[in-house]
């Protein structure tokens, strides 16, 4: 890591090598620059039936045609595969191949928080923040029913950028959108979303988060 003047007039900038910053700070700085984050709290489902949700910043819609989200779940320290992985990948890998995303918002965010926490193999991440499985339409993933917003997934593929085992690596799964439920008022005849109503919360870094009530609107072009 090095400083030299910066040519924005500011006094100095920091030239930053990455590969020679450990995990922990690069991901500080990913998720220090790149914010806010939409959170995703994805529901799966594994062989014997046992759900789990979980939420993810690192995530987002990529494609409208066809509709594809995906999330980016990280490997354990160990280098075995986070459940939320190990749930949704597809059935040829062992997964169950589907998984959900509920919206976080303001009114379920304190609760979906807790969802984060290690807990020990087949508790219930949904039992143990007081939430609530909704059965899904399409898909066999629960999700999450004190979300207004939930998407149903069916999984593509999982893109892996470290070997198997690697632990802390990261991996992104995408999911084709076969059904979705919004509460009634939220949308409009034309699918928009009221911002208002959402009340959609958004990632920082460390602790904090963000909501989206202090808007502006911008037109194209």
């Amino acid at each position: 890591m090095s400083r030299r003047k910066s040519p924005r007039g500011r006094s100095a900038e920091m030239e930053i090598d990455v590969a020679s910053l450990p995990h922990a700070l690069r991901y500080n700085l990913l998720i220090g620059a790149i914010v806010p984050r939409p959170i995703a709290v994805v529901g799966t489902v594994n062989a014997r039936g046992e759900h789990n949700l979980a939420p993810f910043s690192f995530f987002n819609g990529v494609s409208a045609e066809p509709m594809v989200v995906m999330f980016c779940p990280v490997n354990k320290r160990d280098g075995s595969e986070n459940d939320s992985l190990a749930n949704a990948k597809p059935v040829a890998e062992g997964g169950t191949g589907c998984f959900s995303v509920s919206i976080a918002t303001e009114a379920n965010i304190a609760a979906v928080v807790k969802c984060a926490a290690e807990l020990a193999h087949g508790e219930s991440e949904f039992a143990y923040a007081g939430l609530t499985p909704r059965a899904c339409a399409r898909i066999a993933a629960p999700a999450l029913l004190e979300s207004p917003v939930h998407f149903e997934c069916e999984t593509i593929e999982v893109r892996r950028f470290a070997p198997l085992g690697t632990p802390n690596a990261g991996n992104c799964v995408f999911g084709r959108v076969v059904h979705v439920r919004v509460d009634d008022g939220l949308a409009s005849e034309r699918m928009h979303i009221d911002p208002a109503k959402l009340r959609a919360v958004g990632r920082l870094g460390g602790s904090w988060y963000a909501r989206t009530g202090d808007r502006f609107e911008l037109g194209r072009g």
